[in-house]
């Protein structure tokens, strides 16, 4: 998904109510970190995926792979 605007996660955090600056505290990055993922400037590591997913509530799935992409869906 690099090079992708990560929409979904954007969607989800505003859902929780968090600010970039809130989660990227809650995660332990910086707020220009998420800023970029939401941007899709920047391919996150699996933890830092999993941490954002736990902080905001919802799975991988729901975050950072589309059906077609997802290496299992087939």
């Amino acid at each position: 998904m690099p090079g992708q605007k990560n929409l979904r996660m954007k969607a989800a955090r505003a859902a929780v109510g968090l600010s970039q600056a809130e989660l990227a505290k809650a995660v332990g990055v910086t707020r220009q970190t998420i800023g970029l993922i939401e941007s899709g400037g920047y391919n996150p590591t699996l933890g830092l995926c999993v941490a954002i997913c736990k902080t905001l509530h919802v799975t991988l799935n729901d975050l950072f792979w589309d059906d077609e992409e997802h290496p299992f869906s087939r």
